[in-house]
């Protein structure tokens, strides 16, 4: 046995501190032949679970500690320095009682004692004491603290009143020497002070890393978590290279003098003995109502009493023959699976999970149809906790609950986005708060991010980290060490520059590090006691969760939930509760046939934008492919549109054979039922298992255990399964070589093949999408554009689609818009609360307003009635800037002539000021209960408001349009691309929108919208920009070659078409740009004249004359005609003049002048 064993101890757990991997810290103790090991994070038990597992696994002792923050005073105060409210102490569970005090102990530091760091106290400690072994700790200890600053008296008092708590035979004085002066006082004053006291000493290494060589990635690592540069000398540091996993030679030079010290290493470790192996499920109760005497007895009579609520709709299928199975054999399924979940002891969790879901039901809170396998059980579906049909979808009860490999149920519940914290709230109050708490999860460092976090410490520029880190692929499970055999510039930028070089070693070491701590999206723990009798508790911004993550809550046998907050189940809602407010029509979602022809046609025609996992352009693609023609087939299409079927050709051979183009084959006939619904393609774990079963007599038990060998590909355990299978198959007819075919094609297909219990309920929430998007298509958008209201590219984009549709979307109005977007006869009307600056409070006071006074007449009205302190200045110059007074501008203004429009909201904007203090003053009036004299002939003017409007110049089109971009993020009545729309068509410029394939050459014109310049490693400019148009937007990456040759023409607010190499990664595209011309130049090249269009008779003088001014301020070499109409024909005959001694500049600005001049409309290019 070693004769030292390392007792202080931080791994990656300790937050942007510790830098040793589990993993890797335990093989380095069995390399040097360690007994055991503590670890000792600070301040929490994070890792506690997952180093107890490794540990054992590699035959070493795990001791559970952790090096806590003692108050000076009581833990509640929160008041002094930070940094000097707590001293820090080392503390080892020496048995299972220890265990649970530290639980208690950490757990209170986040709860109660929270203050710059988690703090716990000497009358806490004293409390929880038992079981527990104390260490001083390093010169952050309160003993080493006091020796440092020269006050022996107080250092050894601290000893005193340690010893007092935790007693004589548990309480170490701690020696450390890492070469720091100060350890050198704290190591001469311990001694006496253990002598005196009668305290044993102890040494440690406050390992923070694991070999010597990992000091500058530690230290790049506490770099980032302060947010500092290693340049900067004031930062905090871990001085020298010693705070390593020394062996216990090294660790004997350094003590020698202390042979004690190094030999109580050993004999704590001996001591501490806490054993967390094997998991004992600790389920909540649930009370049960009389006359039922146990949950299993009432857990039967609600699934029975399910069965009979969903059995007139299996007796309606079997009245129009479309009931698959005879209602005989649902009950014979029903009685199966009711005895099965009894016998494995799980009637309590299918209650407790019934009975939230029929709260939320109770209270109209919308429930996903299910998720995961869970969808394959008919008791589910008989409780209301899955609304699919396992039997009708051929879905398998022992994918969910196999008797054969008895595990805790899993069955995450999809809820309503907005009102998943109600039914987070009814649980908690029922099984009480103490009971109840939601699940840490841990961010580590992945390739990009560490890159970027390394690059920043190390004072490289954010134009040298960009140009290392854009090397890297954006895929999946993507490392470094992957990026470097992938891509040969990133291997060269390493080998060629030795910034990049230390860059990527130490990006290297610290990635996959844990970088911080977060709240889980959906998992929460019920307990059927105070968590903290099983598990630690962690507190963040009034948010307690567990300090496990959801492998090691399940692990130690909690109850862990999935409430997850699904959009889409939100949209549903409020998309059926529009067709409620707009038709009258009342929706039920699970009564909607699922053969509509109009949902099908939108499928196979690819318009799935807005559709629950079918919205990406690939399976836009794939479905204008497909063609799905019924349920079965969007199930097939949801399994297979992944990343190992796409790779392997998997769906282009569903799609070839379902067309027709290639022929389905079966080995054996007794394929053909278990395959044909996805035409002799294996799609599904499920039906492997039936293979299994059909095929080689396989229980349907057995055949999930081949099904997870098969997936996980564990070799052992296939070998012994291929035989079992190949002597089932061959002794029930099947010719060797035929079952050792289907073997191999099981096998192959046993990688890609999806649980279809997951897929059929996800299909069915996106059938419901579209069934709604193809039926009520306004009702739809108005509820997609009200979730997405915040994601301007996304709201730009499903505008798109809404003109697509044939759906009129109508600018915000002050008098006809709420808060969300809703539905007229019209068309959709936008909302209010998707006005940027214009927040909820100033929705509800312009709404109150509204139901108080009725229509408002005027701007000055609208600052009389509404709580200025929410509609401020700022508020209504977003709502002028949007078009929402654009209904009170007057006759003209309100018929459509933008030219009165534009100028009413420009004075409108000047009115501001002016409409507030008028409003104040009306509003301090009233308070007093005075009247201003003509006050009420005020609100009675023509024009709609209380004083004249100022008179300023009108805003141009491409003003307004600004404005409309700036108050809502995107434009909405027009693109100043839009009068180019016909030239670009014909000159082949593509709409961005339509980009959804990579292409070697593209061309796309818009506005730039943004533009970040960066330099490269070697000082060259470059940029990026955005360019939108007005279906979508597009990053453009400029290098230096083409942004020295057209880098001055691409300001913001340019109008631009740009010609480069589309690149498209995981439905992000983007554009290399290798040319880049302003939209007047391609006009002018085109050659086509600038045409003007007149009515006959022949526009005054006044009209010509003010056309000849505006020529004459652009220009150019385009040439301009002129059309007049001759209205007194039938049809209208239309003669064009060329006007050949005019020639102009083409541009948005001369577009504006002459529509000023002869109206919206009158000008055209060609």
């Amino acid at each position: 046995m070693a004769d030292f064993v390392h007792l202080h101890l931080h791994t990656e757990y300790s937050l942007l501190d510790g830098a040793c991997r589990i993993g890797e810290m335990l093989d380095e103790a069995v390399r040097l032949e360690m007994p055991a090991v503590a670890v000792t994070e600070h301040g929490n038990l994070f890792s506690a679970v997952k180093f107890h597992d490794a540990a054992r696994k590699r035959g070493i002792k795990p001791i559970i500690g952790c090096e806590v923050y003692v108050a000076n005073g009581d833990r509640r105060n929160h008041s002094g320095t930070p940094g000097e409210t707590a001293n820090h102490l080392v503390l080892l569970a020496s048995d299972m009682a220890g265990y649970h005090n530290l639980i208690k102990l950490v757990s209170a530091g986040y709860t109660d004692g929270f203050y710059y760091k988690p703090r716990i106290d000497k009358e806490l400690l004293a409390d929880h004491a038992d079981g527990i072994i104390g260490l001083s700790s390093c010169l952050k200890g309160e003993v080493a603290t006091h020796l440092c600053r020269d006050q022996p008296t107080r250092a050894r008092e601290a000893a005193a009143s340690f010893r007092d708590i935790l007693g004589a035979n548990n309480f170490f004085l701690e020696m450390q020497y890492q070469g720091i002066d100060d350890q050198q006082v704290v190591n001469r004053g311990l001694p006496p002070i253990a002598a005196d006291l009668g305290l044993p000493l102890v040494c440690t290494n406050d390992v923070h890393y694991l070999r010597q060589g990992d000091h500058r990635p530690h230290d790049v690592l506490l770099c980032i978590g302060t947010g500092k540069n290693v340049a900067d000398e004031k930062r905090l540091r871990y001085h020298g290279d010693q705070f390593y996993l020394k062996t216990p030679a090294e660790m004997a030079a350094v003590f020698g003098d202390f042979p004690e010290a190094l030999r109580n290493t050993v004999a704590i470790a001996e001591r501490c003995d806490v054993d967390l192996s094997g998991t004992v499920h600790r389920l909540p109760n649930f009370d049960v109502p009389a006359p039922f005497e146990s949950p299993e007895d009432y857990f039967a009579a609600v699934a029975r009493a399910g069965f009979d609520e969903r059995r007139p709709r299996l007796q309606a299928l079997r009245e129009r023959g479309a009931l698959r199975h005879d209602v005989e054999q649902y009950e014979r399924r029903l009685t199966y699976e009711i005895e099965m979940i009894r016998k494995m002891g799980y009637a309590g969790y299918f209650l407790i999970v019934w009975d939230f879901i029929r709260y939320a039901r109770e209270r109209g809170i919308p429930v996903g149809p299910g998720r995961g396998s869970a969808a394959g059980s008919l008791v589910a579906y008989c409780m209301r906790i899955t609304d699919v049909d396992p039997l009708e979808l051929d879905l398998i009860f022992e994918r969910f609950l196999n008797p054969e490999r008895v595990s805790l149920p899993d069955i995450d519940i999809d809820f309503c986005e907005r009102r998943r914290g109600e039914v987070i709230e009814y649980v908690t109050r029922k099984y009480g708060r103490e009971n109840v708490a939601q699940i840490i999860t841990f961010g580590t460092m992945k390739a990009r991010a560490v890159v970027r976090d390394v690059g920043r410490t190390l004072g490289m520029s954010y134009a040298e980290v960009d140009r290392v880190a854009k090397q890297i692929p954006q895929t999946l499970d993507m490392t470094l060490s992957k990026a470097l055999a992938e891509n040969p510039a990133l291997g060269e930028m390493q080998r060629t520059t030795p910034q990049v070089q230390e860059l990527l070693d130490v990006a290297q070491r610290l990635e996959g590090v844990t970088r911080h701590a977060s709240v889980h999206a959906a998992g929460v723990v019920i307990a059927p006691a105070p968590i903290t009798e099983f598990a630690p508790l962690y507190k963040k911004d009034d948010i307690v969760t567990t300090q496990w993550a959801m492998n090691e809550v399940e692990r130690i046998g909690l109850l862990k939930m999935d409430f997850l907050g699904l959009s889409t189940l939100t949209l549903l809602h409020d998309a059926v509760d529009h067709i409620r407010r707009s038709t009258g029509e009342t929706i039920r979602l699970d009564g909607i046939p699922l053969d509509d022809e109009k949902a099908y046609r939108l499928f196979g025609s690819g318009q799935t934008l807005g559709i629950f996992q079918f919205e990406s352009s690939g399976m836009r693609e794939t479905l204008r492919k497909a063609k799905p023609q019924r349920f079965e087939d969007l199930i097939a299409l949801n399994a297979l549109y992944r990343p190992g079927p796409l790779g392997a050709g998997v769906i282009d051979t569903f799609i070839d054979r379902k067309d027709g183009k290639e022929e389905i084959e079966y080995d054996t006939p007794k394929l053909e039922p278990i395959l044909h619904g996805t035409y002799g393609v294996i799609a599904y774990q499920e039906q492997v298992m039936r293979i299994a079963s059909d095929l080689a007599g396989f229980t349907m038990g057995e055949a999930d255990v081949l099904r997870k060998a098969m997936g996980k590909k564990i070799a052992s355990v296939m070998e012994a399964q291929r035989e079992k299978f190949l002597t089932g198959a061959v002794e029930r007819g099947l010719a060797t070589e035929v079952a050792r075919k289907i073997w191999d094609l099981m096998e192959y297909f046993a990688g890609y093949g999806f649980n279809k219990s997951h897929s059929a309920a996800y299909a069915l929430l996106a059938y419901q999408t579209a069934y709604l998007k193809a039926n009520y298509p306004a009702c739809f958008m108005a509820a997609l554009l009200t979730i997405e209201r915040q994601n301007t590219d996304k709201v730009a984009l499903y505008l798109g689609e809404c003109r697509d549709l044939g759906v009129s979307v109508l600018p915000p109005d002050v008098n006809e818009s709420e808060w969300a977007f809703t539905v007229t006869p019209a068309g959709v009307r936008f909302g209010l609360g998707a006005i940027k600056n214009v927040g909820d409070g100033a929705v509800e006071s312009i709404l109150a307003a509204r139901r108080e006074s009725g229509r408002l007449t005027s701007l000055n009205r609208l600052c009389e009635d509404v709580d200025l302190r929410l509609v401020n200045k700022r508020v209504l110059e977003s709502l002028v800037k949007a078009g929402a007074f654009d209904g009170l501008c007057g006759d003209d203004a309100a018929s459509g002539n933008g030219t009165d429009r534009r100028r009413r909201s420009a004075q409108l904007l000047a009115a501001v000021d002016g409409a507030i203090e008028h409003g104040s003053r009306r509003q301090r009036n009233r308070d007093r209960g005075q009247h201003e004299l003509f006050g009420e002939s005020e609100a009675l003017q023509a024009d709609g408001t209380a004083t004249r409007l100022p008179d300023v110049p009108s805003w141009t089109e491409g003003e307004q349009l600004a404005f409309e971009k700036e108050a809502l993020g995107l434009y909405l009545s027009g693109h100043p691309i839009d009068r180019f729309r016909r030239e670009l068509d014909r000159a082949g410029v593509r709409a961005i929108e339509t980009l959804d394939q990579p292409a070697a050459s593209a061309t796309v014109a818009g506005i730039v919208s943004q533009r970040r310049d960066l330099k490269t490693k070697k000082g060259d400019p470059m940029a990026v920009v955005t360019v939108e148009d007005r279906g979508g937007r597009l990053e453009a990456v400029v290098f230096p070659e083409a942004f020295r040759k057209y880098g001055r023409l691409l300001d913001v607010d340019a109008l631009v078409t740009v010609n480069g190499k589309l690149e498209i990664d995981e439905d992000a595209a983007r554009l290399i740009v290798s040319e880049v011309r302003p939209v007047d130049a391609l006009l002018s090249a085109a050659g086509r004249p600038l045409a003007i269009r007149l009515a006959a008779p022949p526009a005054d003088r006044a009209t010509l004359e003010a056309l000849r001014s505006v020529f004459g301020r652009h220009p150019g070499n385009g040439r301009v005609a002129l059309e007049i109409e001759l209205r007194g024909q039938s049809p209208p005959l239309r003669v064009r003049a060329r006007l050949n001694r005019v020639r102009v500049q083409p541009s948005d600005r001369l577009a504006e002048d002459v529509e000023k001049v002869c109206g919206k409309g009158a000008l055209s290019w060609g």
